[in-house]
């Protein structure tokens, strides 16, 4: 549902974009794929609600008529010359940061969007630094079935329905924010049936959740009334510290929560120690997330469940592969 509704504005951007000339609603119902084939009623319905989203995202549709004897033959177009920006120079921090931005969706639904993006940047000249990349990029991901499908929701402030914990146990939320923390993605919302702000760990979704009612059917609270929602419902006490070796500019999420620190044992090149809070259950995901070039020191039983995770990864994704064998100790 999404995306054949993404499809539908960037044909219509696209058409009222190309057009020299006002065009009229016959031709844009007929010309753009998903108003054909919608009855009258419906397609007057989509095509308003179309236009209120692209001009609330900036984009100056017009509405006028080509023939001045006919005025109330309205049409619709696009100024090249008001939509298009002028020509703008990035330095090698601006693209690199650009370059960054997209890496943290690389195993979102944004991934193809944003690959387009780095080839126009690298079309116009302008190369991302890899290298930099690499070092700096945060360990997101969007895994999760739910993420879409929400994230639209919170984009159009529609009421959603989701079975979580169990499939008996639907929620109504009127949904706020998808939030990052502890290595999770959480939706942040109004639940109705509680009356009270509420978070929602995705992982614990059960099924697709489903859309009710219409768009704006909700008035969201100001940024900093969810912003502080998010940081007490998803909050978590730190009750274990590790001892990591760390790959010298990579983690930096661990390396701003922990501190330097001392080794009783010699480090790889290039390795670094800190000492790190984490909430115990969580910290091997989060550890193992970052491969290797994050090495548990201590506590060993946790080395032992950040090893454990790896290898379960590696059946996974290549059952038919042998184990790396432990060297002696």
């Amino acid at each position: 549902m999404a995306r054949r509704k993404t499809e539908r504005l960037v044909n219509l951007t696209i058409l009222l974009l190309s057009s020299r000339r006002f065009v009229s609603r016959e031709q844009i119902r007929a010309t753009v794929e998903g108003y054909r084939g919608s009855s009258e009623e419906a397609f007057q319905r989509m095509f308003e609600r179309d236009k209120d989203e692209l001009r609330a995202l900036g984009v100056p549709i017009e509405t006028g008529s080509n023939d001045p004897l006919f005025s109330d033959e309205q049409g619709y177009r696009i100024s090249r010359t008001d939509f298009e920006l002028p020509p703008i120079e990035f330095t090698p921090d601006e693209a690199t940061v650009l370059g960054l931005a997209s890496t943290v969706w690389q195993q979102a639904s944004m991934a193809e969007d944003t690959t387009h993006a780095l080839a126009k940047l690298r079309a116009a000249g302008i190369e991302p630094d890899a290298g930099r990349l690499t070092a700096l990029a945060p360990r997101l991901s969007a895994r999760e079935e739910a993420f879409e499908p929400l994230w639209q929701a919170v984009v159009d402030r529609q009421v959603v329905q989701f079975g979580y914990r169990t499939a008996d146990e639907v929620r109504t939320v009127e949904p706020w924010r998808l939030a990052w923390r502890n290595n999770s993605w959480y939706l942040v919302g109004h639940d109705r049936d509680r009356r009270a702000p509420r978070v929602f760990k995705l992982a614990r979704m059960t099924g697709v959740p489903s859309t009710v009612g219409e768009p704006d059917a909700f008035d969201r609270p100001d940024e900093e009334l969810i912003s502080r929602h998010t940081t007490v419902l998803t909050s978590r006490v730190a009750d274990l510290t590790a001892l990591l070796a760390i790959r010298g500019a990579r983690a930096p999420a661990l390396r701003r929560r922990g501190a330097p620190a001392q080794a009783a044992r010699p480090l790889p090149a290039g390795f670094h120690a800190y000492r790190v809070p984490f909430t115990s259950g969580y910290a091997a995901g989060e550890i193992a997330s970052f491969g290797a070039d994050v090495v548990v020191l201590e506590p060993e039983t946790l080395r032992a469940e950040v090893v454990s995770h790896l290898r379960g990864v590696l059946r996974a994704h290549a059952p038919d592969r042998p184990e790396p064998q432990r060297n002696p100790a």
